[in-house]
């Protein structure tokens, strides 16, 4: 299907009753873009009269927004499709009915496969193509089984209705702004390209709109995402290209906005505008993820990510003496096909070089379609599960060590939530550390000075030492 929307054609329909309430859930699968693009489904299905469902077993409207990059991604939404069509038979029976849809990246790449195997699902769509929700629900009242898993040529971003400042209120002071969206790195073991497609990056009148519009709904922290965001070239208002710096420069001087955040990069697009704008944009977090997947040459020329440790390394060197107290985190993948004990061994030094304060390691796992899949040297399992435990212990270690050497030190935590507990407030460091002080509720949505007193496993624990400030 290449037929466009507007937001005219995404009206709610006139087939339903004005008295009846609709109910939508939107389940996120994987990625921070997933979840974006889970919130913008949710204002869609807003336009067409349905209200958030807290359960699954009162939705009229399913969508799970599917992510693909780990292994038997596939095979969990399968297992969750099973479940949810055995509620769709339990409401037919009961008189009521249920729009199953598979959105995000498992659509992409499995496309009619889905509906062969699950008849229950009505509408599958690819996550460049979601913004023609409104249409693909009205197209499955009448036929069943619609997909749309194009590439279209228009913006998608352009026609995505604006979230409503009810919306934006619920959903926190913290937001995810996608700035950039696809890939044209192709390393080898990645379906982003071919599941998210090509580089685009949007203007940046549209993104600080969108900025300003949520610090308006009570935002204060915004996190610029995108699958290579530090490539983002977008225009300004007179056709010329912005590099990442200037538009985090753009976002931080939206009135309200006291925190901002960039991921996930690559190494090949850390220039030194970028390093530069650690050092001189306040509110800009001291926060680099960069991910490096390995400490060995001979895999990163194998995994085709183009750049080497000792560039690696220069950068670490240069983001830290550009803002001595920044916090490195990183993404590593262990049991990459051909990979030695040797190779491992360079990617353990690595990290012990670096000293990161969190990162995530993974088994590397085969995607269908990617060159890495059919590469000979496949590792086995249990070899792969044994480099994977030492490295994270290592990981762990530091970033437990990390968490430690925050006592005693005084940093600026939006809170986000209450605690579990009475009293308690929930929010993050500038280092992303999950904070929690005794407080009141009216500190939610609002940065406050606090002085970091304990250290726990996965938390720190603060005292409050100045007013919040809004």
């Amino acid at each position: 299907m290449t037929e466009s929307i507007t937001f005219d054609d995404a009206r709610p329909s006139a087939r339903v009753a004005r008295s009846e309430v609709r109910r939508a859930l939107v389940k996120s699968f994987g990625c921070q873009m997933n979840i974006y693009d889970s919130q913008r489904i949710a204002d869609l299905a807003a336009l067409e009269g349905y209200a958030e469902a807290a359960r699954v077993e009162d939705a009229d409207l399913v969508v799970l927004n599917t992510c693909h990059i780990r292994e038997r991604a596939s095979e969990k939404i399968f297992s969750e499709l099973g479940k949810l069509r055995e509620l769709k038979d339990e409401r037919r029976k009961a008189g009521k009915g249920v729009t199953l849809v598979v959105a995000g990246c498992v659509a992409q790449a499995e496309g009619a496969e889905i509906l062969r195997r699950q008849p229950a699902v009505d509408v599958v769509v690819g996550p460049q193509s979601y913004h023609r929700l409104p249409y693909l629900l009205r197209e499955a009242q009448v036929r069943s089984g619609v997909i749309d898993t194009e590439f279209p040529a228009e913006d998608k971003f352009s026609r995505l209705p604006p979230s409503s400042r009810e919306a934006i209120a619920r959903r926190g002071a913290v937001a995810f702004v996608a700035v950039q969206e696809g890939c044209d790195k192709f390393c080898s073991f990645c379906v982003v390209p071919y599941t998210r497609g090509a580089e685009v990056s949007r203007p940046v009148g549209a993104i600080v709109q969108e900025i300003e519009r949520l610090a308006a709904g009570g935002v204060r922290e915004v996190m610029l995402i995108g699958q290579n965001v530090n490539a983002y070239h977008g225009l300004d208002g007179d056709g010329r290209p912005v590099r990442l710096s200037g538009l985090i420069r753009a976002a931080a001087a939206v009135h309200g906005i006291r925190r901002v955040r960039y991921a996930t990069s690559h190494p090949n697009d850390m220039g030194d505008d970028l390093i530069a704008a650690h050092r001189d944009v306040e509110a800009l977090a001291p926060y680099l993820h960069l991910p490096v997947q390995s400490g060995s040459d001979r895999v990163l020329a194998s995994m085709n990510r183009r750049h080497t440790v000792a560039g690696y390394l220069d950068i670490v060197t240069r983001a830290r003496a550009a803002r001595p107290d920044i916090a490195l985190s990183s993404d590593f993948i262990v049991g990459y096909p051909g990979e030695s004990d040797a190779d491992f061994r360079a990617t353990l030094d690595l990290a012990a070089k670096v000293h990161y304060a969190s990162s995530y390691a993974f088994k590397y796992s085969p995607r269908p379609g990617t060159p890495a899949a059919e590469m000979e040297g496949q590792v086995g399992e249990a070899v792969k599960a044994s480099r994977l435990a030492e490295l994270q212990a290592l990981l762990e270690q530091q970033r437990q060590a990390f968490n430690q050497a925050s006592i005693g030190r005084r940093f600026d935590v939006l809170f986000e939530k209450p605690g579990r507990r009475d009293g308690q407030v929930i929010g993050r460091s500038p280092y992303m550390q999950s904070v929690f002080a005794e407080g009141p509720l009216a500190v939610v949505g609002a940065m406050a000075e606090v002085e970091i007193v304990a250290a726990g496993p996965y938390s720190l624990q603060g005292r409050i030492v100045s007013p919040a400030s809004y």
